[in-house]
């Protein structure tokens, strides 16, 4: 598996959107919608193939099914990195190496994209959310038909009072060393060379 993209949850999409441009000083993209959880997005492309996305609740949609993805029934301010996504090109096949709670997937589409992805019965990813939800594109991935923020994220430093076993679940799908794993409360931070110089992302 590899990294595929970042995503800053808010509890509104303006909130998560004014975090993410203030944090590395660069302007979001346009975004959509996904009717069966009820959220919205705004997405800007990253170096390296990777892209970032701005999430929240959509107030004006109610979802086909609870909970939502990303944990974002239980979000509580301030907007910040909530999660990270990776890309599988068989997740059928994969799935099996990851934590149990983690192998529930669903069929998603916002627009012309559709995916399949992980998504918990109860939206909230192993280790308190910090651990990576898992998708597998079902036709060209988005992120270089994005906009380009002319960022490259340098790090990804995963914090966690588990950090060993949250390594150990890591190390079974995927060898990046941008990604660091560290003891701690929960909670992640990304690093950026951005045009403005280095700059971090919370």
């Amino acid at each position: 598996m590899i990294l595929d993209h970042l995503a800053v949850a808010g509890a509104t999409l303006e909130e998560a959107v004014a975090h993410t441009e203030n944090a590395l000083g660069i302007s979001l993209g346009p975004g959509g919608a996904h009717a069966r959880y009820g959220t919205h997005n705004r997405l800007i492309g990253l170096e390296d193939g990777l892209y970032l996305e701005a999430i929240a609740i959509d107030p004006d949609v109610q979802p086909q099914e609870q909970p939502r993805w990303f944990n974002l029934d239980r979000f509580e301010d301030p907007a910040r990195l909530n999660n990270w996504i990776l890309r599988s090109e068989n997740l059928e096949a994969e799935k099996p190496q990851l934590p149990p709670h983690a192998q529930r997937h669903v069929a998603m589409q916002r627009g012309d994209f559709r995916w399949l992805m992980t998504v918990p019965a109860d939206g909230l990813l192993p280790f308190d959310n910090i651990f990576p939800a898992v998708l597998q594109w079902q036709g060209e991935p988005p992120a270089a038909k994005l906009p380009q923020s002319g960022c490259r994220l340098t790090r990804l430093i995963l914090s966690h009072p588990e950090a060993s076993a949250l390594q150990q679940a890591l190390d079974r799908i995927i060898a990046d060393p941008r990604i660091k794993v560290e003891q701690g409360a929960p909670a992640m931070m990304a690093e950026f060379d951005t045009p403005h110089g280095p700059r971090q992302l919370r």
